[in-house]
């Protein structure tokens, strides 16, 4: 018998051979498990800076009273902007330079967004090498910078076990002197002592260079095969991490002179509060914890499903990861207490942030305790788990980013392309690994992600409420999740969201300070190169106005007009998905009506394709009353 002919009216060109039991297009690639994304979101957020970071932001900052202002800046300004990241990467299915089909006129933005990621991902995987270096050196019955005497200590080294173990009737006076972990870390790993600055790197430290290409193979052979690979390996860096930091925690809070300093890291100065720098600190901890404005969370909401919940996601996402932030802090501070009371000095003393925590003070509290190279281990791969799936995620949105540009050419090359990636960003990153590296990591910190991000993320936030439309983003929602975001969303995303990211980037030009390692300060040169890293990501959106106005036909004024406007195939990426303004804009279209593919498909209208009939006639009834 002949088979049935399916009318091609009802066949979707995105199907292939008429199969419509794939919701992705297939050639991008997607998540292969329910919980790929949730756990790639959680480890791109968890990140460093939880650890080193938001416990020396809270004590310097009110103790327990900071948490007040972090978690209304978590509301103000983490939340609806990592909502809207995630709602405008899976409503379009495309990368952070392809999304600005939404608005060609500022493709710019993207464009910022991806030289930011780049400098970001070219230290932060030096960053991982460090950590690297600290592993392997754990791999010991006895750490390297347990003691003095070796041939990288100097004559101010001093030794808290002789101390412990001699008389210590008479007081020792350690205000002159150093750690053995500060002289590892800077005479052995650094090598500082061969720079005289950044200007004179001085030779490449062959150690840390082989560390760094170790750092870029596993990334490299972790994003092979993008986020199928990827996704696969998060479920173990982005949960084992919870399972260390529990361990390190228990271990900590059962040390005596523990709870010194953890009363130290939450007792509450309520007077700090009246401050405005206590609520802007607690509005950059959120900006750089929740990882907005570096299109990693675009990326990987572009993979998913047209109708994955993520709206659910956000909350779980951001609110884990602010707990995750108060942990860490009590991890970090138990074992700071129990420090201080080893050495005698208040905890103030020992207490440090970023590298000077993760690199100087806890190795050295770690060679207190007992079976100490187990706990040193268990620290630093902590660190290295923290560290991969944000990396991970810097890599993963350069690649897909310039892949859905070049669609054709580039995604059957994904691997190839990839690996051309990482071999430039390693043989950019190869100057960090100099004797005088650490002054160029300093520099690449302070200003590749500094105000060029914030004004990356609040023109999108602009663009989005004011150029394409509120009522037109809040349409696309509801077509996607099946209800449209509230009057806090909203108000977030008009007004509150982009006038506090505004307050911190007026606060942090009056406040600007000159990059510092030490006391060591940098030269003009250097901070005039600084601050151009900046302004060139900034550069970039009016340089992207430019050429999209060129590419238009008619006055200027029609020009900007028509640039400004969504591009005919804006809009979801699988045919089934667009309805209403979206029907039949793709190339190639043979459906006008791909509820009739959704009803093939489905064998019924479902709740979703009740929202597409309500989303139609609500345009209906606002173009009949225009």
């Amino acid at each position: 018998l002949a088979q049935p002919v399916t009318p091609e009216l009802l066949v979707s060109p995105s199907s292939q051979d008429g199969d419509l039991g794939s919701e992705c297009p297939e050639d991008r690639g997607n998540w292969t498990g329910r919980l790929d994304f949730l756990l790639s979101c959680i480890g791109y957020c968890v990140g460093l800076g939880n650890v080193w970071r938001f416990p020396y932001r809270a004590y310097t900052n009110g103790g327990g009273a900071f948490l007040v202002p972090y978690f209304i800046m978590l509301a103000i300004c983490g939340i609806p902007i990592f909502f809207m990241e995630l709602s405008l990467g899976q409503f379009s299915s495309l990368g952070p330079l392809a999304v600005w089909k939404i608005s060609p006129l500022f493709k710019g933005v993207g464009m910022g967004t991806i030289l930011i990621v780049s400098l970001v991902a070219i230290y932060y995987n030096m960053i991982i090498a460090y950590v690297l270096f600290y592993l392997f050196a754990s791999l010991t019955s006895d750490l390297p910078w347990q003691h003095c005497g070796n041939w990288w200590n100097t004559d101010l080294c001093l030794d808290h076990h002789v101390i412990k173990a001699g008389n210590t009737t008479f007081p020792v006076n350690i205000t002159n002197t150093v750690s053995p972990s500060e002289e590892y870390w800077s005479r052995y790993v650094l090598h500082i002592q061969g720079s005289s600055g950044i200007g004179d790197p001085g030779r490449i430290r062959w150690n840390l260079c082989l560390c760094l290409l170790l750092s870029w193979t596993i990334v490299y052979l972790c994003i092979l095969k993008g986020v199928k690979s990827s996704g696969k390996v998060v479920y173990f860096t982005a949960t084992f991490p919870y399972l260390i930091l529990v361990m390190l925690l228990v271990r900590g809070v059962t040390l005596e002179g523990a709870w010194k300093g953890i009363r130290f890291y939450l007792t509450p100065q309520f007077d700090h509060l009246l401050s405005s720098k206590v609520w802007i600190e607690a509005a950059l901890q959120i900006f750089y914890s929740l990882g907005v404005g570096f299109g990693g969370l675009l990326t990987f909401a572009s993979y998913n499903t047209f109708h994955q919940n993520i709206y659910r996601d956000t909350f779980i996402v951001t609110l884990g990861n602010a707990i995750t932030s108060i942990l860490a802090g009590f991890a970090i501070f138990s074992v700071l207490g129990y420090m201080s009371q080893e050495l005698g000095v208040p905890v103030n003393q020992v207490a440090k942030a970023g590298p000077g925590l993760a690199f100087v003070v806890y190795p050295q509290a770690m060679t207190m305790l007992p079976l100490s190279p187990f706990w040193s281990f268990l620290f630093f791969f902590m660190l290295l788990t923290l560290g991969l799936d944000s990396q991970f995620a810097f890599m993963e949105t350069i690649v897909t980013a310039v892949t859905d540009e070049f669609p054709y050419y580039l995604r059957p090359k994904k691997a190839s392309f990839s690996a051309v990636i990482c071999i430039a960003l390693f043989l950019m990153g190869l100057i960090l690994t100099t004797e005088g590296g650490m002054y160029w990591l300093v520099l690449l910190d302070d200003y590749s992600a500094g105000f060029g991000l914030m004004v990356v993320v609040i023109t999108t936030c602009l663009v989005v409420t004011r150029v394409y439309g509120m009522k037109r983003f809040c349409r696309d929602i509801h077509m996607m999740l099946g209800f449209k975001p509230g009057p806090y969303f909203r108000a977030c995303w008009m007004v509150l969201s982009p006038a506090t990211m505004m307050a911190l980037l007026v606060y942090n030009i009056i406040k600007y300070q000159p990059s510092e390692y030490g006391s060591y300060r940098f030269p003009t040169w250097a901070e005039v190169l600084g601050i151009l890293m900046g302004v060139l990501s900034c550069l970039m959106i009016p340089i992207g106005m430019v050429v999209a106005v060129l590419r238009e036909e008619g006055t200027l004024w029609e020009r900007v007009w028509q640039a400004s406007r969504p591009t005919m195939d804006w809009g979801p990426s699988l045919e089934e998905n667009r309805t209403g303004m979206y029907v039949a804009s793709l190339a190639g279209s043979q459906s006008p009506k791909p509820l009739m593919v959704h009803m093939r498909k489905y064998g019924g209208i479902t709740s979703y394709e009740n929202t597409a009939i309500e989303v139609d006639r609500e345009m209906e009834e606002e173009e009949e009353e225009e």
